[in-house]
């Protein structure tokens, strides 16, 4: 089947042309609303501080699998750096592009495909499916996925499986599975000083000064040795700011902005204690504001993890590696509500970037997968290659 003509393809297209830049859905939400409606899929909106949110599900038995994604997307950049307009699909080299081709359109065309062809196949199946989607995925992540879930907890909706549609593979589309990832941390430190002359300093205190040895033994420091699942806990500056921009004042205050990726191995608490230490032995006079941006989780090698193993290793004869690498999604969130979460997309080498794209021979296999997935976790007992 040529791209022209696979359902996959031809539902990613209509998806790209929505220029749906956070927090606008543009759209995306009721196309998708209005195709699984034939198949009894139930819409129920949630809208909160301009976000977009859409609960689709059909039956009500377990277990209930969720295919979870955003329909937002990041920023163009300067469009005129692009090859082809990023809001017009655009097939090049075997590839498509367009913003949002591999973070996340073509995975949530492929969602909807493969329930069809699977229900279509098999109206009778067991259990139930449902889509999540929000259009905050790539914002504050305040008033999306987050606020479905409460709503799902408050009326105690079970999820027993969620697949989120984020792009992972690396090389080859099948080599990569995220079944956890990393916590994320984040402190805006403020270290103050008493400007003055940099002629007179025993009149001045330099906070930057003050600030270097400690930071020094913070980027220095191992936090843990992670674990069989998680990488160690990194710790990374990402600004530092100060002075008067006068080569001859010394600055009142330094601030630093920094983020710890971490692991299971090293709690939160566990973090800010360290820190707060290290820079009281070095007696600075400081102030600290932290951001828990999102809690690590992990999904253990079980029922989800191996059956989504299968059906990528029937589609393609990939053994996909089981990976918690990379930065946070929206799975963080939804692990909170539902024990078995893994993430599984097309390749993420573009995303983010100016020319995003996806193999346009990856979005028919990349359905095939999820509609494998549906049947292995749903039908078990079925007759699955």
């Amino acid at each position: 089947m040529t791209a022209a003509t696979d359902p996959t393809f031809d539902l990613a297209c209509a998806l790209l042309c929505r220029p749906s830049v956070t927090p606008d859905d543009a759209g995306c939400q009721a196309l998708l609303a209005e195709r699984l409606a034939a198949l009894g899929f139930v819409a129920e909106t949630l809208h909160a501080g301009g976000v977009d949110n859409l609960w689709l599900r059909r039956g009500n038995q377990s277990p209930l699998l969720v295919f979870a994604g955003h329909t937002d997307v990041v920023p163009t950049g300067p469009v005129d750096a692009w090859h082809s307009p990023p809001f017009t699909p655009t097939v090049r080299d075997g590839m498509l592009f367009g913003r949002g081709a591999a973070d996340m359109k073509s995975s949530l065309a492929a969602f909807v495909v493969a329930i069809e062809q699977v229900l279509t196949e098999h109206p009778g199946l067991p259990g139930s499916i449902a889509l999540l989607l929000t259009s905050d995925e790539e914002g504050p992540a305040r008033d999306g996925t987050v606020r479905v879930i409460e709503r799902l907890q408050a009326r105690q909706e079970t999820i027993d499986y969620c697949l989120v549609g984020e792009p992972t593979c690396v090389d080859v589309l099948g080599d990569t599975i995220k079944n956890g990832r990393r916590g994320s941390l984040s402190g805006r430190l403020q270290v103050i000083g008493i400007q003055g002359h940099v002629a007179y300093p025993h009149l001045a205190r330099n906070p930057v000064h003050q600030l270097a040895p400690a930071l020094a033994e913070l980027a220095a420091m191992q936090w843990d040795t992670g674990s069989a699942d998680f990488p160690a806990t990194t710790f990374q500056v990402s600004n530092i700011r100060g002075g008067t921009g006068a080569g001859n004042v010394i600055p009142g205050s330094v601030e630093l902005l920094f983020n710890f990726r971490y692991s299971t191995a090293s709690p939160a608490d566990a973090l800010r204690a360290r820190t707060e230490d290290v820079l009281a032995r070095h007696g600075l006079q400081y102030e600290l504001v932290w951001d828990h941006g999102a809690q690590p989780f992990l999904t253990p090698r079980g029922p989800l993890v191996e059956a989504l193993s299968a059906s990528i290793a029937a589609e393609t004869g990939v053994i996909a590696e089981v990976s918690t690498t990379g930065g946070t999604s929206d799975g963080r969130f939804i692990a909170r509500w539902c024990r078995q979460v893994v993430e599984f997309g097309p390749i993420n080498a573009s995303i983010h970037k100016i020319d995003e794209h996806v193999r346009t021979a990856d979005l028919a296999p990349l359905s095939r997968i999820y509609a494998g997935l549906i049947r292995r976790l749903l039908d078990p007992a079925g007759d699955h290659p």
